[in-house]
């Protein structure tokens, strides 16, 4: 176990490293911090290493084992019925659990609190039954998802602007570090017991049904709300001067977060204890394991937010607001690039669905491959996002032919890449999204004097739509590969070769030279 965390937590700081080093260094040449800012951002990038470490350690040994057998427990049920109202249940729980759905709900301030994460949480839930029945079923998840967002952007005609990108916002945000390894591997569970061809391919997908309900569940609460205003909670930038205050701010801190997670893990392990006295699935070594990654988890889990919350909101307003309010505002854009580039790297469910990827495809799909081309999605997405800041252009003439793109690529590329895709693009809006990047475009929007609801707000989403399209491109590259390789391996097995006959050289197939070869050699007459 020791050495499983020692390579976690070596992992982790490989990821956060490289947004560390671009944020300091924007810090010093282009938009000077305070020394007490800067050190809360360099603690909480040390509490991210830690806590991702610990986190993804948890969910190896605790979240996707339960997520897994609970998934194969619905595959064995003949009971339709049960499937669904346990499924709905499962949603609903781990949807509340989810923190950056409590930091969505506090900036809304135009909607009840409980009514938002309540709303959210059942569309979750409907969500979730609707991807175990396609996977029940083998229904295409193309089609389903054709229809859904059809119905989404239909929706959209009747919402008034202020809650359109919020709405987009909350799919992201809900499938968080806590949702995404627990319904990937139940994904997993539900696929195994099939054994069929598109097994494999259905396994995935469960996330990207899931983030649809919070999205149409926030357009319902906006038509409701209706004329009422919205508005947000401005980034408060705390005041620090020594050493000494910079671990007061997160000492202070800590117990909150520490509340939000445990608040978080205890319904998901209440529903796992009860799922064990039913089924008695897992044995006593299994359950033990399991206890302690949660356990890890638990630990991660604050550690993270802690860090993220006190050392990331802050620096990420403050390194938007300079720079947009300076002359060289023009850089909005392309360091907004090469931070989208590197912070998703230090997103801790990224590496969950890397590893789950690469397992699953036997390793055609490497983790570093995965990487990249979420990389490159994201970069996109938060340059865009900064160029929205800039220009005030509505987040709906991007959203709209960007889903419309991600939608036609899934009937060309390899079905697999469908699900991958569409589950990468919740998995990339995490916390680090909600807690930098949506804070950076927070300060440029203000500096700039625009609508923070409507030129700010949607940088998540558009962190949830590009790696649909970046994932399904590098899927159309794979398959390329795929028939290229398919078709040199028919051809040396079809290709004619020269056989030294008496007559002279004739050409006869490899079969054809195998038969030969194989005969007892004779001397030509």
């Amino acid at each position: 176990m020791n050495q499983q965390l020692k390579e976690k937590i070596r992992e982790s700081y490989s990821s956060v490293l490289p947004i560390t080093v671009i944020v300091l260094l924007a810090s010093v040449i282009l938009t000077p911090l305070n020394v007490g800012s800067a050190a809360m951002f360099l603690v909480g990038a040390l509490f991210l290493v830690l806590g991702m470490g610990l986190f993804t350690l948890g969910a190896d040994i605790a979240m996707m084992p339960m997520g897994e057998g609970i998934g194969i427990q619905f595959s064995k049920s003949k009971r339709l019925l049960l499937v669904i109202v346990l499924g709905f249940v499962m949603g609903f729980i781990i949807t509340i659990a989810e923190p950056d759905l409590q930091v969505l709900a506090y900036q809304v301030q135009s909607i009840p609190n409980q009514l938002l994460i309540i709303s959210v949480a059942v569309g979750v839930g409907l969500f979730l039954v609707i991807a175990v029945l396609r996977i029940l079923f083998k229904v295409r998840l193309s089609y389903l998802l054709t229809g859904l967002y059809a119905l989404l952007f239909l929706v959209t005609l009747f919402v008034p602007q202020e809650f359109l990108a919020v709405a987009f916002d909350a799919g992201g945000v809900t499938t968080g570090p806590i949702t995404v390894p627990f319904i990937m591997a139940m994904g997993l569970g539900l696929s195994v017991l099939r054994g069929d061809k598109s097994a494999t391919e259905d396994s995935f997908g469960l996330v990207a049904l899931s983030s649809i309900g919070p999205i149409l569940a926030v357009l319902l609460l906006g038509i409701i709300h209706r004329g009422q205003e919205t508005a947000f909670v401005p980034v408060s930038v705390p005041e620090v001067f020594t050493t000494r205050d910079v671990i007061m701010e997160f000492v202070h801190t800590l117990p909150h977060h520490a509340l939000e997670v445990v608040r978080a893990i205890a319904p998901i392990v209440g529903a796992f204890i009860i799922f064990q006295l039913l089924t008695h699935r897992f044995r006593k070594r299994e359950l033990l394991r399991i206890l302690i990654g949660f356990g890890y988890t638990l630990v991660g889990l604050i550690l993270f937010l802690t860090g993220v919350n006190e050392g990331f909101i802050a620096v990420g307003y403050l390194l938007g607001n300079d720079l947009a309010s300076g002359t060289m505002r023009w850089l909005l854009a392309p360091i907004g690039l090469v931070i989208g580039y590197f912070i998703v790297a230090a997103e801790p469910a990224v590496h969950v669905l890397n590893k789950h990827v690469e397992d699953i495809s036997g390793g055609s799909i490497s983790q570093a491959a995965m990487s990249r081309a979420l990389s490159c999605g994201v970069a996109v997405a938060v340059g865009l996002s900064m160029l929205r800041v800039l220009t005030g252009v509505s987040v709906y003439w991007i959203l709209l032919p960007g889903y419309a793109i991600a939608i036609g690529l899934t009937f060309f590329v390899p079905k697999i890449f469908v699900g991958i895709a569409f589950d990468s693009g919740g998995v990339a809006s995490g916390p680090m999204a909600s807690c930098f990047l949506l804070p950076l475009a927070i300060g440029a929007c203000e500096a700039l004097g625009g609508n923070v609801m409507i030129d700010a707000f949607g940088s998540i989403a558009m962190v949830a739509l590009t790696p649909l399209i970046a994932i399904q491109i590098m899927g159309l590259v794979y398959g390329r590969r795929l028939k290229q390789a398919e078709l040199a391996e028919r051809t040396v097995e079809d290709e004619i070769i020269l056989f030294d006959d008496i007559d002279g050289w004739v050409e006869i197939s490899n079969a054809e030279a195998d038969d030969v070869a194989g005969e007892e050699e004779t001397p030509h007459e």
